[in-house]
């Protein structure tokens, strides 16, 4: 199973074993195969202005070393990451138009193609925001599209953050379409720099506006396992957080506990 792509459907036995019942964890081939798959669906991220080298390094030494998705990093950075994590599985994520949205989309189009000159597989890019609240749909679409258009000529997936915080009902509802029809491969909740991160409720609307067209990323505020299994009941297929470690770590307690 490929989790860069997981679908809803793709979920269900890893929820299920996430209960900690016998049974489930044995259908998802045991503890350490359950701990593998929940990590498959996690973006290791360090996003903060004042990452070091040093700290991008033990970022992708992390993710290396858990199997993470990717590792999520400043542009300024996807060189270095990819570098580091050359001889695995993980990807390199980087991010685009970050955290605002307000670059013009040329400037967004940009930094994504050097991104993925540089090594990333993956662009997190940020609407917008601004054109949402005028009502501009068409520059939502066509913002995206550029961005998504970049990253399929490199074989590379783009998500699409909407900063659902600062969005209406409706203007979530709008942007996952406009996300649709310009190809995006992901919507997402957050940046992790808005007023608050990701909500079960969001996802569950953005899961139902996109279906089974789109991923859905939860992102920002995600600190627990019990935070990632709610996320994934609500529809995300891709989770991004920093505490990734510590919620591997909790998982295995507890699948340790379950086995008693």
């Amino acid at each position: 199973m490929s989790l860069h792509r997981a679908t809803p459907e793709q979920i269900q036995p890893i929820l299920r074993a996430l209960s900690g019942e016998r049974a489930a964890i044995d259908a998802a081939g045991g503890p350490d195969k359950l701990t593998a798959a929940v990590a498959g669906l996690i973006d290791h991220t360090l996003l903060k202005p004042e990452a070091s080298e040093d700290d991008i390094r033990r970022l992708c030494a992390e993710g290396v070393r858990h199997s993470f998705a990717t590792v999520v990093v400043n542009p300024i950075y996807a060189a270095l990451a990819a570098e580091c994590v050359r001889s695995s599985a993980v990807r390199v994520c980087t991010v685009a138009g970050f955290p605002l949205g307000a670059a013009p989309t040329e400037a967004k189009r940009y930094e994504a193609q050097l991104a993925l000159q540089a090594g990333a597989a993956e662009v997190d890019m940020v609407i917008s925001i601004g054109a949402v609240k005028s009502g501009k749909y068409d520059l939502v679409e066509s913002d995206v599209a550029a961005v998504v258009k970049a990253c399929h000529a490199a074989a590379a997936l783009c998500k699409v953050i909407l900063e659902t915080a600062l969005l209406t009902t409706e203007e979530k509802q709008r942007v996952c379409q406009a996300c649709l029809a310009a190809g995006a491969d992901f919507v997402k909740t957050s940046t992790g720099f808005g007023p608050s991160g990701a909500t079960p409720e969001d996802v569950a609307l953005m899961r139902a506006a996109v279906g089974t067209r789109a991923g859905v990323k939860a992102a920002g505020g995600i600190r627990t396992l019990g935070d990632v299994e709610k996320m994934l009941a609500a529809g995300a297929t891709r989770i991004g957080c920093s505490s990734s470690v510590r919620i591997l770590e909790e998982l295995r307690h507890r699948m340790g506990s379950a086995s008693h």
